[in-house]
């Protein structure tokens, strides 16, 4: 049985609602070579675990009948998805690594200025003296990859230049994830994921919204105007995302965690998002004639 908050949903409104948010993502699937039938063998294995870990919380009631009644799946295939391995949502290391430096180099002394903006640090610290350096940084992050093999991968990427003298620069506008590569998936998968969760805990909720979901939006705009309203956007959400980001760590270094406490997660994101109004439908005219 369903969650009694998710129940009033008239399921032709939900329905319709899913087709919309459905339609980039099987645009996308489509684009890259993913058909239907494959999509289908994921939505059922996807249905089986929702069905377990989500809505049947009393292990005794996760029997094949149960799930099956629930999903509508046929019970084959329910035992062959018991037996799959479950999916990894662990970020790659890569991911943790890049993510957690940058968020270091842009929001924690003595890596920012006195204004809050990433300094350009020298590669290495000179000898016998203290202070920040990209070696520093990257040290205080990790023991486990040297430096150096950062900045050469960095400088490949342009997230990084070098300047006189050996100092290494952050090219802050340039910290976005290669197309179609491993770490921009994992923040597509991610940051969808929590987005589509903030918004469906909202639908269901009895009361107050828990989660913050606000956007604004205007739909008759010149594309001049619509250019200008991006380029304000932008810069506003990148002055509220280092805030939060200097937030973020000023608490994690102002506190140790207690061994065996609950740990949280927490996501806060923004988006842009703009296209051409599809043309209104031109009006209909009545037949001639008639009774």
């Amino acid at each position: 049985m369903l969650p009694p908050t998710l129940q009033p949903i008239p399921p032709a409104a939900l329905l319709a609602a899913c087709r919309r948010l459905l339609r980039p993502l099987v645009r996308l699937m489509m684009c890259r070579g993913i058909t239907f039938p494959v999509l289908t063998d994921v939505l059922r294995r996807l249905f089986v675990d929702v069905a377990i870990t989500d809505i049947l919380t009393q292990p005794k009631a996760r029997t094949d009948s149960r799930i099956s009644l629930l999903t509508g799946i046929h019970r084959k295939d329910i035992r062959r998805f018991r037996e799959m391995l479950p999916d990894s949502t662990a970020a790659p290391e890569v991911v943790t690594i890049a993510s957690q430096i940058v968020a270091r180099w842009l929001g924690s002394a003595p890596f920012v200025d006195e204004v809050g903006q990433p300094r350009a640090l020298p590669r290495v610290a000179e000898r016998g003296a203290a202070g920040a350096s990209f070696d520093a940084l990257v040290s205080s992050v990790t023991s486990d990859i040297r430096s150096r093999a950062v900045l050469e991968d960095w400088l490949s990427q342009g997230l990084v230049r070098l300047a006189e003298p050996d100092c290494v620069v952050l090219n802050a506008d340039a910290f976005i994830p290669r197309p179609g590569g491993t770490e921009q998936l994992f923040y597509f998968a991610r940051n969808l994921h929590d987005h589509v969760a903030a918004a469906v805990a909202n639908v269901g909720a009895e009361d107050d919204a828990p989660f913050l979901d606000r956007s604004v939006h205007y739909d008759a705009l010149t594309a001049e105007q619509a250019r200008e309203l991006e380029a304000f956007a932008r810069d506003a959400a990148v002055r509220v995302l280092l805030d939060v980001n200097r937030k973020a760590l000023a608490l994690v270094e102002a506190a140790k965690i207690p061994d065996g406490a609950p740990l949280h997660r927490f996501n806060f994101g923004v988006f842009v998002f703009g296209e051409r109004n599809a043309p209104a439908p031109a009006p209909s005219c009545p037949v001639n004639g008639g009774a």
